[in-house]
């Protein structure tokens, strides 16, 4: 096996890639979700039920699931579009609104008759106490799927990357993900796969398929090792993808091509304050830095900067290309 040092990306060539990534435009097809937080405080037990009374103080919305991607990707300064279903309802409007005021194309998305996913988090006293969803998770209707694809078709000829981001919400259903894999691999677009159990092997043709270990050793009914890699040839026969990128929690990140070469990208977290999104930033610049031209490992080594930038902060958070410059300057300080 060759386990090469993760090599540190030259400051002139990161500060060239992020100045490229904001010339793209990346194209994120999956589950959009609208986060609600009602935060308030705890001052009494209901005489209803042995359950807290939270007197809310206030509300807000936020962008979660494949809608967080495409925040991130305009967090860069790039162009995105948003392919994922909405319902005619309130929530949807949010929605819509929220990427508008992100600089988000909300044109692709598609009205179902769905309510839209919406994940509701009643906090006080910064502790969640509870969170419920409105949700269908059914796959999506063969009329709606033709919609999928239709606007997928639109928002390709802009595109320089596509991601595929799926919470198993019905929206990337085979028929999808194979026709938006076919048409972005015949215009060689470099295509970056986040992906949950429900079709976990449904992506052929990717280019970075990036599922956390747990999600990738159920998938496979066998433990992954990564000191002995006599099975990788295997896995990436059954993923038909070239690049597998493991997020390893704590321990960073485990890039892994379909020739057996492992690369190591510890993390570069300062402070962890909440992991929430971490992942979705770690998607939105592996496409963008591809379609800036970087290569896979020069992706992951940004992606990783910046995934150590958002664990900093509270909630799923965007990062910019000014704050992953100063990640880097401040880790080379300390190198």
């Amino acid at each position: 096996m060759n386990v090469p040092a993760t090599p540190l990306i030259a400051r002139a060539r990161l500060s060239s890639l992020l100045d490229a990534a904001s010339r793209q435009h990346v194209l994120v097809i999956g589950d959009a979700m609208l986060d609600v937080y009602l935060r308030g405080d705890v001052d009494r037990i209901s005489p209803e039920a042995p359950v807290p009374v939270v007197r809310v103080r206030e509300r807000r919305f936020a962008l979660g699931g494949a809608a967080n991607v495409a925040q991130n990707v305009a967090a860069l300064g790039s162009a995105c579009d948003l392919v994922a279903v909405v319902g005619d309802d309130a929530a949807g409007e949010t929605l819509r609104r929220r990427l508008d005021d992100g600089k988000i194309h909300s044109r692709s998305l598609v009205t179902v008759d769905r309510p839209t996913t919406t994940k509701t988090r009643v906090m006080a006293r910064s502790q969640q106490l509870v969170r419920f969803d409105e949700e269908d998770d059914a796959d999506l209707r063969a009329d709606d799927v033709a919609r999928i694809l239709a606007a997928i078709e639109r928002a390709l000829p802009d595109a320089t990357a596509v991601v595929f981001e799926d919470y198993n919400k019905g929206v990337l259903v085979p028929a999808v993900i194979e026709g938006a894999i076919a048409r972005a691999a015949a215009r060689r677009l470099p295509i970056v796969v986040d992906p949950k159990f429900r079709n976990f092997f449904a992506y052929r043709g990717a280019t970075v398929f990036k599922p956390n270990r747990r999600e990738l050793e159920s998938a496979l009914g066998a433990a992954v090792d990564l000191e002995h890699p006599e099975a990788l040839p295997t896995t990436f026969a059954r993923l038909g993808v070239a690049h597998l990128l493991l997020t390893l929690g704590e321990r960073g990140m485990a890039l892994i091509s379909h020739d057996g070469v492992v690369h190591r990208v510890p993390t570069t977290a300062r402070e962890v304050y909440d992991v929430v999104g971490a992942g979705d930033t770690v998607t939105a610049y592996l496409a963008t830095m591809l379609a800036a031209g970087a290569t896979v490992l020069e992706a992951a080594i940004v992606a990783n900067y910046a995934a150590g930038v958002e664990v900093g902060k509270l909630g799923a958070a965007t990062v910019s290309a000014a704050e992953v410059l100063e990640a880097y300057d401040h880790h080379l300080a300390e190198a």
